[in-house]
């Protein structure tokens, strides 16, 4: 079981493909984190996403596949696991598989999926939605009532209809509240509803996660990673490859040594 208070003393990542579209991409991906990541990583995949632009996206293997293709990647990689769950009756399940219950951005006001979440004692990372603001996520944290194994995500504020923008005072505020604190990187690149499918803009993401770690008030990032982004499935416009990783792990160092 994963310890969080690892996570509350060390640098660490959430970082996989967008979504589990294969067994074989998962097992890729993972083997490649164990072998570069310079500090602690959770392995991230999604068994579904929920919330596509076009119904006719792809949205993943489902939960009894892909949970259990994540639970091989566990075990083969000795990874824990996150994922999103979008329903209260999924809690249950996913928690015998994941360390880590991810609450979807357009899910994080949803008071009976943060409390099923909750009470499966797992930890929580709650992402804030790109319509709230750093002092809603209170609310949220309340919600899950005495479970305070919480992480707080963020991932942009939406600006205008098609355009996301990053408030670095949000890390400040969302610190104070006493939780570990997580920059989605790859998601705050997204451009929202690009044409049938989301857009981004991931030539960005290095200097927003550097700016993001100046702040002094972020513990880790969350970094969707797949071995050819331009073939994903879902996400394509955004997710970074070995490559650009291997860059993002050149400008964690320094954090992963202080811990």
């Amino acid at each position: 079981m994963l310890d969080y208070s690892l996570l509350k003393s060390k640098f660490f990542l959430l970082a996989g493909p967008c979504v589990l579209e294969s067994l074989e991409i998962g097992r890729q991906v993972a083997e490649y984190l164990v072998k570069n990541a310079p500090c602690p990583v959770v392995f991230k995949s999604s068994f579904e996403k929920a919330n596509r632009t076009s119904a006719d996206s792809y949205s993943g293997p489902g939960i009894d596949e892909g949970l259990f293709n994540l639970q091989k990647i566990k075990d083969e990689f000795n990874l824990p696991i996150v994922t999103d769950i979008h329903e209260p009756s999924q809690a249950d399940v996913v928690a015998e598989v994941a360390d880590i219950l991810q609450i979807p951005a357009f899910l994080s006001r949803q008071t009976s999926l943060l409390q099923a979440t909750a009470k499966t004692g797992k930890i929580v990372n709650i992402k804030k939605a790109q319509f709230m603001a750093a002092e809603d996520m209170k609310g949220a944290i309340n919600k899950c009532g005495s479970n305070d194994k919480i992480l707080l995500t963020e991932r942009g504020t939406s600006f205008g209809y098609h355009n996301l923008v990053v408030d670095f005072r949000n890390f400040v505020k969302m610190k104070s509240f006493g939780y570990p604190v997580i920059y989605d990187v790859t998601h705050s690149m997204q451009e929202p509803s690009s044409g049938a499918t989301s857009g981004g803009t991931p030539q960005y993401a290095l200097p927003l996660a550097s700016a993001a770690l100046a702040t002094g008030a972020v513990s880790g990032l969350f970094v969707e990673v797949h071995p050819n982004p331009k073939n994903a499935l879902c996400d394509a416009s955004t997710m970074l490859d070995f490559e650009q990783l291997d860059a993002l792990f050149e400008i964690i160092k320094p954090y992963c040594d202080r811990g």
